[in-house]
């Protein structure tokens, strides 16, 4: 069996939510072990967000969102408001070679777990710090929470149609587009300490991240002066260029995309060469532009009569951009998905959660591909493996700490 590209790394995750558990997730889905470190006191915070399995009572391990995000993981619980505690995270950070944390700044400095207190006992770790607005700069002590980033970002305000309000994404997309980033910023890190043999800092904005993805949008700022508006499903000069709805078991929308006037015609005949295309005014691209509120409703007309994937097939047959607007059932039950393997399967003891879908590994690669091995551990899993085959405590430490409410 091939490798791992990471295997060999070791990374101490105190990620909490999205943001950091997602970076390690990426890490260890790679071959790194990953030591995921919360503790009773303060348990990881996706254990406590939706979505749960339906007509079940909550606990710390069925959220949807926790056992998704912190697969291929191994589990510790340390009470880091004890002396101790800190001194037995110090001890994994010790045999890391990298370190993630997501907290508000500052939290990690009053544990004495800041990057400035950690390169003393381990001057190679490459600390990853997520913070909403980076370590230094005006904002740096704001308070900030995952889908606010949104409308900071920019992205809120051009999403939207013309006469409403920003409009919210409704998932908190600042946290896994910076744990993205901070994947990368971390083998870059790798790399230069091979060469180097020196650990880093790296600071990471989720705010600056997630402006990162809309480049469109700073630019036309900078290039015209021109502040960009919402514009519901409008492009600058492709139409049609929109979401329709279609007939099927549900109310199902396709989405098509015109760029040429040969695409054009290819979507007129295969609508059936239908009257109204005939007008002057669907008679260039500009004019197409220019009219098509009223031309949205005539190819709508014709999406009823078929289902998502039937107009998808017919347009793609000929060369036109089109494809399903997914629920999480269509992406689910999508063929093409299923057939490339995007989704895994994980083994659970709880019944409720045993075989349920997850996605997968996103990049596949042909030497060192990655491997969903595992799922989430459960609060101090492997607190005897860690602290005991990896770290030398026997038993008896181990077992007098979690009496003490240390391992806690």
């Amino acid at each position: 069996m091939n490798k791992m590209a990471l295997e060999g790394i070791t990374v101490a995750d105190f990620g909490q939510a999205w943001a950091g558990p997602h970076f390690g997730r990426t890490l260890a889905d790679m071959g790194a072990r990953v030591i995921k470190i919360e503790s009773q006191r303060r348990m990881d915070a996706a254990r406590g967000l939706p979505p749960w399995p339906k007509d079940v009572m909550p606990t710390p391990n069925n959220s949807g969102m926790y056992n998704c995000f912190n697969r291929n993981k191994l589990g510790v619980t340390v009470n880091l408001t004890t002396p101790r505690g800190v001194e037995l995270a110090k001890e994994i950070i010790t045999i890391s070679d990298v370190m993630v944390e997501n907290f508000s700044r500052g939290v990690m400095k009053k544990n004495g777990l800041d990057y400035d207190s950690v390169k003393e006992f381990n001057s190679g770790i490459i600390y990853v710090a997520l913070t909403a607005f980076g370590s230094d700069g005006p904002y740096k002590n704001y308070v900030m929470y995952g889908r606010p980033q949104n409308y900071i970002s920019g992205l809120s305000q051009i999403t939207g149609y013309p006469e409403s309000a920003p409009h919210p994404i409704n998932i908190s997309w600042g946290d896994p587009v910076a744990a993205q980033h901070a994947a990368f910023a971390t083998l870059s890190a790798l790399h230069y300490r091979k060469m180097a043999g020196k650990g880093q800092y790296i600071g990471l904005s989720q705010w600056e991240g997630l402006i990162c993805i809309t480049p469109e949008n700073i630019m036309d700022y900078t290039l015209n002066r021109q502040v960009r508006m919402r514009q519901g499903n409008r492009h600058e000069f492709m139409a049609p260029h929109n979401a329709y709805r279609c007939g099927g078991r549900d109310l199902e929308w396709v989405t098509i995309a015109v760029e040429t006037d040969e695409q054009w015609q290819a979507l007129i005949k295969v609508m059936g060469n239908p009257e109204w295309a005939n007008d002057e005014k669907y008679s260039d691209a500009l004019s197409r532009w220019k009219n098509q509120e009223e031309m949205d409703k005539h190819i709508e007309a014709w999406t009823l009569k078929h289902t998502d994937y039937e107009v998808t097939r017919m347009l793609q047959k000929v060369g036109v951009a089109a494809f399903p607007t997914l629920s999480n059932r269509g992406l689910t039950e999508d063929p093409h998905l299923n057939e490339r393997g995007f989704f895994v399967k994980m083994d659970h003891p709880d019944p409720d959660m045993d075989g349920k879908k997850y996605d997968g590994i996103l990049w596949k690669m042909s030497k060192t591909p990655g491997k969903v091995h595992s799922r989430a551990p459960f609060p101090g899993e492997h607190n005897n493996y860690v602290f005991g085959e990896l770290l030398g405590m026997s038993q008896d430490e181990i077992n007098k700490l979690t009496e003490e409410k240390v391992l806690y």
